[in-house]
């Protein structure tokens, strides 16, 4: 079925397409949008301020706002309700909140320190920060250049790649803290922080793979 047919079968004065719908562009997509938006701000309290158990409520709103992004844009495609609004906001949301968990991580080395040391760590972390930054600012530019001349650059599987592999580190790294917070450095923290790091780690290569690529790709667009 295609999927301007399956746009025409929608009932849009059925409560639910009404509800979904919303008012103007203030539908049910872009309030998920605007939600995950707001609980960055939420994330990084929790991360930051100290009682048992706070890595793990950090967590759950990190997850909570992961979601978000998962059906945001699956309703805005099913409902026909993909506006610019979204459009500009989703990307933001997604890269503002993965970096500021990143950068939560600077407050907190020793998520990367229990493996290799306190300067390594403090090290490691900064420059792999610094690199997934730099690319998601070169990305970013590239795509208002190209917007500009009315063209649009896909995402490319590197990329997405990235993503997943960022979230992936950012879930595992605070599992981490917080069992280290409770239980101390035991065997399985070890364990699940070598995991973390290397999902980080692998993140960050893909991150240098993904920004050479959209580079070598899209150079014409320099060149205009």
């Amino acid at each position: 079925m295609s999927k301007e047919l399956e746009k025409q079968e929608i009932d849009k004065n059925s409560k639910k397409y009404k509800f979904v719908a919303g008012k103007g562009v203030m539908n049910l997509p872009n309030k998920l949008t605007i939600s995950r938006m707001v609980m960055i701000p939420v994330f990084m309290v929790f991360y930051l301020v100290q009682f048992t158990g706070h890595y793990f409520v950090a967590l759950a709103v990190f997850a909570i706002a992961c979601l978000t992004d998962l059906f945001d844009g699956k309703i805005a495609r099913k409902y026909g309700l993909v506006t610019n609004l979204g459009k500009f906001l989703d990307p933001i949301a997604d890269k503002v909140l993965v970096l500021s968990a990143l950068v939560m991580f600077l407050t907190n080395p020793i998520l990367i320190t229990y493996a290799v040391g306190l300067e390594a760590g403090n090290l490691i972390l900064g420059i792999g920060i610094a690199i997934i930054l730099a690319r998601e600012i070169i990305v970013s530019g590239f795509r208002m250049v190209a917007a500009s001349s009315g063209n649009v650059i896909a995402a490319d599987i590197f990329g997405k790649y990235k993503t997943v592999c960022q979230d992936i580190a950012v879930v595992v790294l605070i599992i981490c803290a917080g069992l280290y917070e409770i239980v101390g450095l035991e065997f399985a923290v070890e364990v699940i922080n070598y995991i973390g790091i290397g999902f980080f780690g692998l993140a960050v290569l893909l991150t240098i793979i993904s920004g050479i690529n959209y580079i070598v790709k899209n150079i014409e667009v320099l060149k205009k």
